[in-house]
């Protein structure tokens, strides 16, 4: 038997909301499927690790259902604001949400494509994702992951045969087709939609199925599922700045209502802490620079508020809204105090330490990756000049949480910068050769270890 007995949970919990919520859509019949990376660390947690690679190929490149889940895939139904623009003409146009499942948790995952063919919300889309781009979100979700962002998983790249134009890459260029395994794909956008078609009865029956499913509450109080959004976004939008990651499009359509980060298109992490770097190269304004995410994810949860006002009074959601940074704060120094090594004095002191890094950082341009490296668990090396003095004081009276001793720390620190990602995928366009992908995702597995686990909030 292909599937393991005792992780194995299959569902179909989204079907309980109903046609107006997804359209029923058939994957791209591809010319080829070859299977180019399979993540069988997050399979083993839905109990798919033991398939073949030809039964893999035949649910995640053929996408033939797996029993017991979704009987066909379902696009969802979506608006967003899309750089602060409202655009009610968007919904899963290259993706689907093909299975859903238990985790060994009980969480409640899903599994969703990119580039498996195009669908009612295609628009003059091919429904297709290049090669690159999956190459590229391989490398996003496991560095994220190890630096402790919550974050959707690369679960299955295939490569399928087609020969992609595109107009912000050399072209013809090949073609694939991305799994994701994430905690659910309703996003904001998912309420706009409903706000925006006044459906006050189906916006009741989502705030229940995502209070009930995602969250485990009982229950459809649309300002209990908001306190939730902002919590976790807040989390998210810290998590963010001590991973020095920048999404790079952070439209409502993009966030995820359990505050779990996903799709990865034009995503950088920044060299040095400098709030005005940006991933996209079509943000002219720096919406979403790196030092501008909090904001951004901010000012989405408020769409969400807006949203519900079809449910309830505005008064008690602005409260609410009123609680992000109250609540960003700890997070980001939780977050990086985790990335330091350190375990946490008081609420003053370990605010104080954060302060002093980000100025530091800025004032020094030193390489982030880089300090974190050299400061976990041991005092900053003397080479690190006078503009760290500040730091370093408050460094020392902050008691390393784990040993320095994981086979990591006596190799070189593993960063993600847009060099190193466009020469992995120069040995694969140049070459078919996987190799450095390979030991790319090793090492980044390898500082995960080292790093230990940041506990996602639940």
């Amino acid at each position: 038997m292909p599937f393991d007995p005792q992780a194995y949970r299959p569902e179909q919990t989204l079907l309980s909301l109903g046609e107006p919520f997804y359209d029923p859509v058939t994957a791209a019949d591809f010319p080829e499927t070859r299977l180019r990376f399979r993540n069988d660390r997050a399979a083993r947690e839905v109990g798919l690790d033991r398939l073949s690679d030809s039964e893999w190929i035949a649910h995640f490149g053929r996408f033939t259902p797996l029993p017991g889940t979704l009987p066909q895939p379902l696009a969802l139904r979506y608006h967003g604001h899309q750089f602060r623009v409202y655009n009610p003409d968007i919904g899963d146009g290259r993706g689907f949400t093909f299975a859903q499942l238990r985790n060994r948790d009980g969480r409640l995952m899903d599994l969703g494509t990119k580039g498996s063919g195009q669908t009612p919300w295609s628009r003059f889309g091919d429904g297709r994702l290049t090669l690159k781009g999956g190459v590229r979100e391989i490398l996003a979700s496991e560095m994220l992951e190890a630096l402790g962002v919550p974050t959707s998983r690369s679960f299955s790249l295939i490569e399928t045969g087609e020969a992609l134009q595109r107009n912000d890459e050399p072209s013809p260029t090949r073609a694939a087709v991305l799994v994701r395994l994430s905690h659910g794909h309703i996003r904001i956008g998912t309420f706009q939609r409903l706000a925006y078609l006044r459906d006050a009865e189906a916006m009741r029956r989502l705030v229940g199925y995502v209070l009930r499913e995602l969250y485990g509450e009982d229950g459809d109080d649309p300002l209990r599922l908001l306190d939730h959004v902002i919590a976790r976004t807040a989390t998210l939008a810290a998590r963010y700045m001590a991973a020095g990651f920048v999404h790079g499009v952070l439209n409502s359509d993009n966030i995820n209502i359990t505050g779990e980060s996903f799709d990865y298109g034009p995503w950088r992490f920044a060299p040095t802490w400098e709030p005005g770097f940006t991933a996209a190269y079509f943000d002219h304004a720096g919406l979403y620079a790196f030092g501008r995410q909090p904001e951004a994810i901010h000012w989405d949860a408020m769409q969400l508020a807006v949203s519900l006002r079809v449910l309830a009074e505005a008064e008690p959601m602005i409260a609410l809204l009123d609680t992000f940074g109250d609540r960003y704060q700890p997070a980001i120094t939780d977050a990086l105090l985790w990335r330091l090594g350190r375990k946490p004095i008081d609420p003053a002191s370990d605010r104080a330490l954060v302060q002093a890094i980000e100025r530091a950082l800025r004032a020094s341009g030193t390489g982030i990756d880089r300090f974190f490296f050299d400061a976990f668990a041991q005092p900053l090396p003397a080479e690190y000049g006078p503009e760290w003095d500040e730091a370093r004081a408050l460094l020392d009276r902050h008691a390393p949480r784990a040993a320095r001793d994981h086979a990591y720390w006596h190799g070189a620190p593993c960063a993600m910068l847009i060099d190193e990602v466009e020469a992995i995928w120069s040995r694969i366009a140049d070459a078919d050769d996987w190799s450095a992908l390979d030991a790319k995702v090793a090492h980044i597995r390898e500082m995960g270890d080292a790093l230990g686990q940041l506990v996602e909030p639940r």
